[in-house]
Order: C-alpha cells, then structure tokens, then sequence
C-alpha cells in the first residue's frame, strides 16, 4: 500500500508540472450565504462550507480563477451526503456548480455518506480567468470541502488519511515549514470565556499572551453561534474578587432571575434585576437574539488588552513537544489553510476537547469512572462512556404571513403523539450521550438537525395544530453544537463527588462552584425508534465549594494548564463545574498562576508546592474591575 501511494505521489509531482486547479471551498472570495464549518476538522482534513438555509436555499458561493491553457478538464468536488447514513434515498443537500455563469449536468451531494470526491465530468475552461460558484439547491445543509480540476483525465484522488493531507499541501502548494507566530510566555489555545478569561489575567499580570480561537468570534458556547447563557455565580467566598474579569466579558445579559436573587451582593443583584426589567430579551438565558450574547463586546475587550496576541479563525493542529514539555503549538488559519508556529514557555488548554493535551499525551478520561474506582455514590457499576452531549439550540419567530416549510422526508418522523409543540428549542435538545463527541461531531450535528427538521416539518405541515403554526417561521438553528463533555484532562488532584458533597477543604483552594451537580441523561420518547435526541437533568444540590488549583495543570505534561470543562475532575464532579462563569474565574487563576510562573522560571506544580501563598494573594486581589463594571448608575 505504502509503494503504491508513493507512486501515486510521484504521479501528483508530475502532474503538477500540468494543468491542475486545487480550490479550498472554505477560501472562496465571496461565501454568499454558505457558512464556515470545521468541527470536524481534525476528522475529516479540513473546514468546509455549509448552506445552511434553514430550508430556503443560500445565495451563491463563488471565486475566481486563472489557468494558462485552454482545454478540457475533469472536474471533482469534495462533498457528501448527509443524511445517507439514515436514509437510503433522500439527498437534502445537493447543490450545483456553475463555471462561468453555466451550471454542470452532475448533482453533488448526492452519493456516498462519507466525505468523498464526486467526478462532475469532462468541462471546457477558457485560458486566463474564470468564475466558480456553488448554488445551493435547498437550504438543507448541503456541504462542499473543495473542487479540484486537472487535464489528467485518470488521476488518482485520495479520499481521507494522510494520504489526503499530502494531496492537500502539494496541490495547494502549503508551506512545510509553518510561518512564525511569534514566542510568548502564555499560550492560551480555545477562546471560550474560560480561555479569554486566562489569557487577559495573564496579561494584566505582565506575560505576553497568544489567544488561539479556531472560529470569527469568542465566546466559545457563550457566542452568537450557539447561544449558551451564562451560569454560575461568580465573587464567591473564600476569593470574592475572583468573577469580576467574567463580568466585564459579559455583565449585563444572561442572567435568569433565580440567578439574580442568588447573587450575594445585594446591589449587583438589584441592578441585574433592574436591566433585566428594562431588557426582558435577556432574561432570554439560552436560545436567544444575537445581540445579547454581546461578541463585539468581547472582541474589543481582547483586542485591547496589552500583552495579548489575538489569532481568530486559527485551528490548533499539532503540538511540538520536548520531554514532557510542549514547546510550540502549529494553528492552521480555517479559511486560507496557512499554518503558524506559537513558541512558548507555559500553555493552557482552554479547547474543552482536552485537545492540546491530547495531541502532547497528557493523562485524560473519557465517560463515566466506575463507582470501584472513584466511590462516587452516582457512579454506575461499570465504567462506560456515557457523556454529557451536545445542544444544537433553535427558536422560531411570529410572521404576519403565512410561512411554508418545505416536507423533510429525511429527517425523523413525527406524528400528533410524538410531535413536540414549542417554538423554541433549548439546552435539552441534546444529542450524543453515547457517542464520541470529538471523533463523530459532524454527525451528531447532523442527527441533531433531522430532529430539529423533523419536527417542524411536522408541525407546519401535518399536524392537528399546523393552523397555530401558520405564521411561525423557523428563524435561528445553531450549526456549531454545544458541548458539554468529551475528554477531561488528569491534574495532580482528581475532584469527585464527595469532595464536593462533604465540602472536603483542601489547602490550595481557589475559585467557587455554586452549580448544582448537573449530569444530562439521554431522554427516549415513546413511539420514536431511533436515537434520542432530548435529554433530561438530574441534579445534586450542593453549597458553593472552593476547587483545588490542582485540578488545574496537567500530572504528566509539566508546563500545562487547563480551563473550561476538560479541566481535572471525574465526570460526576463535571455536573457542577462545566457551566461557563465558573469556567472564567478558572481562567483567571490560571493567568494568575501562569505570572507566577514566569516570575519565578518555574512550572504550574511548583506553584502549588512553594508558591501557593503567593497565588493566594493575587487572588484575594483579583484582576477584573470591581462593581459590575457597565451597568452604570443604575440603582
């Protein structure tokens, strides 16, 4: 296999010397309504374009593009079939491609489920420019990774693996070596509130900082593209000042009123209150309009901040490692495909996949710890991986005219006992729990849509309620999903359950939970045979507790930190520790600690073990800006 790909290879070098026109969909000049996707791009080699039209087709993708010779060319696009997996004969995401204004017999997305090259046949291209576009034909998610054209009618295309990626570098003409990104003391991968809140205390504190966001905007869940509310209550003793960095990303939305009337500060509650009056869409806490999740607030915020580097659209793709030490981070930019090397002395993985730490060989879990090995009263018998899934949210709005939808034969099929009658979709249509959320995300999206689909197409067009749905449009669908749990990355100290439960203290106590303890089941409904695709919540109660810093640094990889929910915890402790505020005021310890570390040419352990006094104080002061900072006067 190895000589017949090296042959094959030998043949790309040759045609090179050809007529081939390599073109990454997710490079097109203008993306017209298509959308960036690449969740799954560590799986699948690569981001794509998706039209995600909500079942009204997007507006054409095109770019432009030279070649010296006019000729004859075979012409491949890089796409799949969607729903082919659960159906054997529906294809919601075709789409066309037009050269120069003509579109071409072939329909793509139509054949296989898996990514694939579909052969779109012999074209005529003129010499100099000419102009491809991609025409959606239905609004339903079809999807194109790139189009490859060549004078070499019998080429050879690799589908997936590494022999894709070396087809990629050498069609494409990629670099080998990545461009230089810079070297800094702190680079902090993932831009959730977790990582943004790490990467400006560190700042603050005098480490220059790299902010590596693999999306256009930060917020991670808390972002316009998922729209994940704010939970947790922040400013908690035995740190009081730790959560008013979380309050200057995003103070003033977000907020449900339980949260308000918990809140220990009785003037920060009475102000909440008071917008949240003024404002009743923000006590929209998930599923909301876009603007309360606030991105440019955030945006301007980092980019601000002195110290700090900020690299959006950029994927974490490698890691350079010495010994048990990571040396550099390669990102690869999701929309040019050029590469960057980021040098540093500490890193802080903020991903929530655990990725970094995965790709360094940290320590990490995945699923649930047996009750044998943790003692955890909610632990099952047996170790599985069962996991807390994916949120892909969505909400649909009141029209003065009718609204059609059009039927969704693919997608899951409802009737008037199964159907669910809302107009809104929140944290609970979640999907995934026993599937692996890293490895298989794209399709858990995906089933997540059919769900999503399924049911309005029923509601609109089927059911004994359809004239009440008359004038409701589906308006917001997420197409990046919500994660709550995938890999989980081992500290020196593992928090469970009982440590929580019987408010067990230890010394290097740091910032506070006050979520519940939260698990997510999946929720069957009956007369649906296939998957579930809702969830439901069992929770503990518990009393605001003060988590270790040593669930936040990796055991084996020495200059590691974490943040967000892959931090060093059991999956039953997950439930309390996921939810987003709590997330922020770990990334401000970790900055803090991160200063530490430079100040004395030292690693995330020795923190702990010479210089928690030290850390103490930095958090006794804090590092955000007291008094709920934009809520103004409001009294």
């Amino acid at each position: 296999m190895k000589l017949l790909w090296m042959i094959l290879l030998l043949s790309i070098s040759w045609s090179l010397k050809a007529d081939n026109i390599f073109i990454e969909a997710e490079s097109f000049d203008n993306k017209g309504g298509w959308v960036l996707d690449n969740q799954s791009m560590k799986q699948m080699g690569s981001s794509y374009l998706l039209a995600h039209g909500l079942g009204i087709p997007v507006k054409n993708a095109s770019t432009k593009f030279q070649i010296e010779n006019k000729g004859k060319y075979r012409i491949w696009v890089r796409t799949r079939n969607w729903v082919k997996k659960w159906d054997q004969t529906a294809a919601p995401g075709r789409f066309k491609v037009l050269l120069n204004g003509k579109a071409l017999e072939k329909t793509f997305g139509t054949e296989k489920a898996e990514w694939h090259w579909q052969n779109g046949g012999i074209i005529t291209l003129k010499a100099g420019e000419n102009k491809i576009e991609l025409q959606d034909l239905t609004g339903f998610d079809g999807r194109c990774d790139a189009v490859f054209l060549t004078s070499d009618m019998n080429m050879l295309l690799p589908d997936s693996g590494n022999e894709l990626a070396d087809f990629r570098r050498n069609m494409s003409e990629e670099p080998i070596i990545p461009e230089d990104g810079g070297e800094y003391d702190l680079v902090v991968v993932g831009g959730g509130i977790a990582g943004c809140c790490a990467a400006i205390s560190a700042a603050r504190l005098g480490c220059k900082v790299a902010l590596i966001q693999n999306r256009p905007v930060l917020g991670g869940n808390n972002s316009s593209e998922v729209r994940v509310g704010l939970s947790g209550l922040i400013t908690q003793q035995p740190y009081p000042q730790l959560g008013n960095l979380v309050d200057e990303l995003g103070p003033v939305g977000y907020w449900n009123d339980w949260e308000a009337q918990q809140d220990t500060s009785s003037l920060r509650s009475k102000q909440i209150m008071k917008i949240l009056r003024q404002e009743p869409a923000r006590k929209i806490h998930n599923a909301g309009p876009f603007f309360i999740y606030e991105d440019n607030k955030k945006l301007e915020l980092l980019q601000n901040e002195k110290n700090l580097n900020l690299f959006l659209n950029t994927q974490a793709v490698d890691v350079q490692t010495k010994g048990n030490k990571i040396i550099a981070i390669i990102g690869k930019n999701i929309e040019s495909g050029k590469e960057y090397i980021f040098k540093g002395q500490l890193f802080s993985d903020c991903t929530g996949d655990g990725e970094i730490g995965f790709l360094a060989g940290a320590d990490y879990r995945m699923g649930r710890e047996s009750k044998a090995e943790t003692g955890e009263l909610r632990a099952p018998l047996i170790a599985d991986q069962l996991v807390m899934g994916t949120s892909v949210q969505w909400y649909a709005e009141d029209t003065q005219d009718i609204s059609v939808f059009p039927n969704c034969p693919w997608a899951i099929q409802f009737n008037d006992t199964t159907c669910i009658p809302i107009t809104r979709g929140d944290w609970d249509w979640e999907v995934g729990l026993n599937d692996n959320q890293i490895t298989e995300i794209e399709s858990i999206r995906d089933y997540a849509l059919r769900a999503i689909y399924g049911n309005w197409d029923f509601l609109k067009n089927k059911s004994k309620m359809k004239e009440q749905f008359a004038r409701k449009k589906l308006t917001w669908v997420a197409y990046i999903g919500g994660k709550r749990e995938s890999r989980r990355l081992m500290g020196d100290l593992v928090l469970r359950e009982q440590d929580i439960l019987n408010n067990i203290q230890y010394e290097d106590a740091t910032f506070t939970t006050t979520w519940g303890i939260d698990l997510h089941y999946p929720k069957p409904i009956p007369g649906i045979k296939e998957a579930p695709f809702l969830s439901y919540c069992d929770v503990q109660d518990i009393k605001p507790y003060a988590v270790p810093y040593r669930c936040l640094y990796s055991r084996n990889i020495e200059n590691l930190f974490m943040a967000g929910r892959n931090i060093s915890v059991t999956h039953i402790a997950l439930g309390t520790v996921r939810v987003m505020r709590t997330g922020g005021m770990m990334g401000e310890v970790v900055g803090m600690a991160a200063s530490l570390c430079k100040k004395h040419c030292t690693n995330p352990r020795y923190i702990y073990l010479k210089y928690l006094s030290e850390l103490k104080t930095l958090m006794k002061r804090g590092i955000g800006k007291p008094g709920f900072p934009e809520a103004g006067n409001i009294n």
